[in-house]
């Protein structure tokens, strides 16, 4: 009678609990978002009057408002697909997105209000949106990754912090520089105001730099734990 030869199952290590994470820990995943949504109010608040310094016809403005949103509704789901699935040494899963969606909105934020022309300003306005879904949606996933379920309610707490105080100091700023520092608002032959030009120089430095922050500040988990 043949002996039946059992194979040998090598078992898979041990996974590695999450551990729990303290008050600064979830504040510095966290801060990005301030940045992200500081461009993201910025350019709602602004782009309306930018289209109308460039001549904008009041027809055309929804319509140049309409193109970037449809475009977040094809990369989130692709930029979400796509970070699962990325992982880098150094660079983790969501932080190269966190990266790439900082830098290209940064250099959006610092030539809008240059534009010298409709379409410029309408084209930038796209690749803004774009880029700051490539940073925005990795972050929402951030929490799943880093934190414990007994701590994600905390962690998305702490992003609508982010949020509420980036909205609000960025739909403000262009009045908070004329009325509290002395930059002009007025538009000296059709140009954009000084106010609005520093605004988004502001919002353009502040983005970058609080994604960076919490890339620097907040390291991912490798896959195999």
């Amino acid at each position: 009678m043949s002996k039946v030869k059992i194979a040998e199952v090598t078992p898979h290590p041990p996974l590695v609990s999450k551990p729990m994470l303290n008050f600064w820990q979830i504040f510095n995943m966290s801060f990005g978002f301030f940045g992200i949504q500081f461009g993201w109010d910025l350019q709602r608040a602004n782009m309306g009057p930018i289209y109308e310094y460039l001549k904008a016809s009041p027809d055309e403005i929804p319509l140049l408002f309409l193109a970037a949103p449809l475009t977040g509704l094809i990369v989130q789901p692709i930029i979400g697909y796509m970070s699962d699935r990325t992982w880098h040494p150094w660079w983790g899963r969501r932080r190269p997105c966190f990266f790439v969606g900082a830098v290209l909105s940064s250099i959006c934020l610092f030539l809008m209000p240059n534009s010298g022309v409709l379409w410029m300003a309408a084209g930038l306005l796209w690749i803004l949106d774009t880029a700051g879904n490539i940073a925005m949606e990795p972050f929402r996933a951030f929490v799943a990754d880093k934190l414990t379920e007994k701590q994600r309610t905390r962690g998305f707490a702490m992003q609508s912090l982010m949020i509420g105080l980036g909205g609000s100091i960025a739909s403000a700023l262009p009045w908070l520089l004329s009325n509290w520092f002395g930059v002009s608002r007025d538009s000296v032959d059709g140009q954009i105001p000084d106010s609005v030009k520093f605004a988004f120089y502001i919002g353009g430095t502040i983005f970058f730099i609080a994604v960076m922050y919490t890339i620097f500040s907040t390291k991912e988990y490798p896959p195999e734990e």
